[in-house]
């Protein structure tokens, strides 16, 4: 494996030198070649976001001739990542078309190359496998105590579980491999700290590369980050999003209009570590986190054995004590989200992690915190759960892959010999400042 440091986000994002770190050397070469590369890009983005769309379509996409549009077609169909389908044996079918012959479609091929993501928690791993279509294959979790084990010990487990659930076909067409955990990574990849799970100052890559049974790039990037790439890539992504990961601490990150803002040392939203007015000097992921909830239910009703999903079915029942807990819960979260409103102004707050499943029970109460917290009348954001919360950090660290994958950091798109094409000075502008697809 080549370990040239080459980021995911650097035509996106402002920050990427401070961003996700990719262990592999890409070279593209000189101008015709990197106009077929450009294309290529643009041809595979365009119909990730589409789905599918037909030959004329996408020569208007990428504001091409027929010719040249039909070369692009022949390279992505004869490589296998694209193919011809009918439109009849699409979602939207024929309907769109009106009477007549099916027309032909272009799709991308989901079987030509896969896509793996790991989360490593403080109390589990999880771990997802994507196709080219940006669809989840695979997806497993098992209970896992990080702190207690060694950094090899964790990465092994993860890749067993990653990889043992995949077939054989689908572990050689692995594309790459995205770790999450809850880290600071330096810029030079290296993670300086993860105080939850006990490491400090490790070369997270060269431990991955050593587990891993195929020879594939490998990204890291810290947990909450990886769950807003995710959302990212599901959803819309126009202004300010601040998400939050809640576990057993509580991480966080901000994307504004679809770019992951860092800050200046790569902690840009991590508001689990903020102050919480009223408490005492606690911080928020000290109040809200999975460990302390639960310590504080057994407590409260006297039940040294309840778990989480204990906790939450008191709730539901509107148990006493579990109430109480609850309660306490909404008004620590939502005075910390009101001074983080204050600061970020986001549009949409997305909460993650297996302590989000707690939100929808009691939103009421934290709506009622955050208004009686503030002296004036502000905007209000949206509060959402993210639809795969559990798994938000393991997709989006798939979701680094995959976008790597069909971006202009992967020059094995395209293949000598190379053929000149004209590409319209407008298309290059368009195809260099692409955000991240959704």
């Amino acid at each position: 494996m080549n370990c040239l440091r080459s980021d995911l986000w650097q035509s996106q994002d402002m920050n990427a030198d401070r961003g996700s770190i990719v262990i592999e050397n890409s070279t593209t070469g000189s101008s015709p070649r990197r106009i077929r590369l450009i294309n290529v890009v643009a041809a595979l983005q365009s119909l990730h976001a589409a789905g599918s769309m037909s030959r004329a379509e996408l020569a208007r996409r990428l504001g091409l001739n027929r010719s040249s549009s039909g070369q692009i077609v022949s390279e992505v169909t004869q490589s296998g990542l694209v193919r011809e389908v009918d439109d009849s044996d699409t979602a939207s079918g024929p309907a769109n078309r009106g009477a007549g012959r099916p027309g032909i479609l272009l799709e991308l091929v989901p079987e030509a190359a896969f896509f793996v993501g790991i989360e490593i928690g403080v109390e589990h791993i999880s771990a997802v496998t994507m196709d080219l279509a940006g669809k989840t294959r695979t997806h497993s979790r098992l209970a896992f105590d990080a702190p207690s084990a060694t950094v090899d010990e964790a990465v092994s487990r993860a890749v067993q579980m990653a990889f043992g659930a995949m077939s054989a076909s689908m572990i050689d067409r692995c594309q790459g491999v995205g770790i999450s955990a809850p880290m600071h990574i330096r810029p030079d990849g290296v993670v300086s700290l993860a105080p939850l799970i006990g490491w400090r100052d490790i070369e997270l890559s060269r431990h991955v590369a050593a587990a891993l049974p195929v020879n594939v790039p490998i990204m890291i990037e810290n947990d909450a980050n990886a769950f807003a790439i995710g959302d990212c890539y599901k959803h819309s992504a126009s202004g300010v999003t601040l998400f939050l990961l809640m576990e057993t601490g509580v991480g966080g990150g901000i994307l504004i209009d679809g770019k992951l803002f860092r800050g200046g040392h790569g902690l840009a939203g991590e508001i689990g570590h903020m102050v919480v007015p009223g408490s005492g000097g606690s911080s928020l992921e000290q109040l809200v986190g999975r460990d302390v909830l639960i310590r504080r239910y057994r407590a409260e009703a006297t039940n040294p054995q309840a778990d989480f999903q204990d906790f939450l079915s008191a709730v539901r029942d509107r148990e006493p004590a579990a109430v109480s807990v609850a309660e306490d819960w909404s008004r620590n979260l939502g005075v910390a989200l009101y001074q983080a409103c204050r600061s970020i102004d986001p549009e949409r707050i997305v909460l993650g992690g297996s302590v989000a499943s707690l939100y929808p029970l009691v939103a009421a109460r934290v709506a009622v915190h955050m208004r009686k917290t503030q002296s004036v009348s502000f905007p209000a954001p949206n509060i959402v759960v993210n639809d795969d919360a559990e798994f938000g950090s393991a997709y989006g660290a798939a979701c680094l892959l995959h976008q790597r994958f069909i971006s202009l950091d992967n020059d094995q798109l395209v293949t000598e010999p190379a053929s000149t094409l004209r590409l319209p000075p407008q298309s290059i502008q368009d195809i260099q400042s692409v955000e991240s697809v959704v």
